[in-house]
């Protein structure tokens, strides 16, 4: 194992307020009634545009748009500000980068946002490059970005690991060859995992180390 990728929001970091609010912010903004955190909070991971649309209920290509316009507003001023590292996820990083591995950030959320984001909360040495999609939705779907970063990185899938909360996550991975692992600190569960099958499945930062080790 030469790499590996790291999703942000639900793996490295608790980002769920930001984008929560955000998205609540872009629905009231709207006209559109009021949701709830916890139901919002299984959207993230997902792509914002295809979670716009589900939310307001239409096919009309351009009110998601201008949703995802207002949720960035909002989220490039406060949002993304409101974000915590998960208790043990900088040691984890320090140990696998110890290990010998070269470690990424492959997130669907916009790398601009992501840079900031990683900066903010003092995580850049640890990552050798952060990659995440386009202001124009370039790279959103987790399959494509995976195969973007190979492209960027000449690793080939067999050097390479992706860790990630979501089975957006595993399944990119598996699409490209990668092995992959679902951790449970995020906002994904068991449920979810069972039916996309991760080759590691762990519940700690510290069993995710261990894990890393054995492949």
């Amino acid at each position: 194992m030469r790499a590996v990728f790291f999703d942000l929001d639900g793996t490295l970091t608790d980002s769920s307020p930001g984008i929560v609010r955000s998205i609540q912010y872009a629905l009231t903004s709207l006209g559109r009634a009021q949701r709830g955190a916890q139901e919002l909070e299984g959207f993230i991971g997902a792509p914002l545009v295809d979670v716009f649309a589900q939310l307001l209920e239409t096919e009309d290509e351009k009110e998601p748009l201008e949703a995802l316009r207002l949720y960035r507003d909002r989220y490039s001023r406060k949002g993304l500000f409101e974000n915590n590292v998960y208790r043990g996820v900088p040691e984890m990083l320090t140990e696998i980068g110890r290990g010998g591995a070269t470690l990424f950030v492959v997130t669907a959320k916009p790398g601009v946002f992501a840079e900031r984001i990683i900066s903010h909360l003092g995580l850049g040495g640890h990552f050798k490059r952060i990659f995440g999609s386009e202001l124009d939705g370039t790279h959103t779907n987790k399959t494509e970005l995976i195969r973007h970063v190979l492209e960027q990185t000449q690793l080939s899938a067999k050097e390479a690991v992706m860790v990630g909360d979501r089975h957006h996550d595993i399944l990119g991975a598996r699409a490209n060859g990668l092995r992959s692992a679902g951790v449970l600190w995020g906002y994904g569960s068991r449920v979810e995992f069972s039916a996309c099958k991760p080759d590691i499945l762990v519940d700690t930062p510290d069993a995710l180390v261990q894990a890393l080790r054995r492949i």
